[in-house]
């Protein structure tokens, strides 16, 4: 189950980078249309494509972050319920200090 999350999560993160580099800033998107036979709502309109980009923008975000949410409860299915706050810091750094042992007298 978690391998197919990890490979839908993949596809989808690939689709909204295409997507997103397919978006103009000044809202032109794809640079199609003016002389199309679409009428003024088309999909291959200026208006229309930026519309149907933003929209498949939208909904691979949602699918994005649904994916991701699934990950994450997968991998805390199994877990340990002790949270990392309920562990001291200075039990988990600090070495063990063993005495050194007195050195041997010198002979004289």
């Amino acid at each position: 189950m978690q391998t197919i999350l990890i490979l839908v999560e993949l596809f989808v993160a690939f689709g909204l980078i295409g997507v997103i580099m397919l978006q103009r800033s000044e809202g032109g998107a794809l640079g199609m249309g003016g002389g199309g036979g679409g009428g003024m709502g088309g999909l291959f309109s200026p208006r229309g494509a930026a519309d149907t980009l933003t929209r498949t923008t939208a909904i691979l975000a949602i699918v994005f972050f649904l994916t991701c949410m699934g990950l994450t409860l997968l991998s805390l299915r199994g877990r340990d319920e002790r949270s990392i706050l309920d562990t001291s810091p200075a039990a988990a750094v600090a070495p063990k200090i063993t005495p050194a042992k007195a050195p041997a007298p010198l002979p004289h």
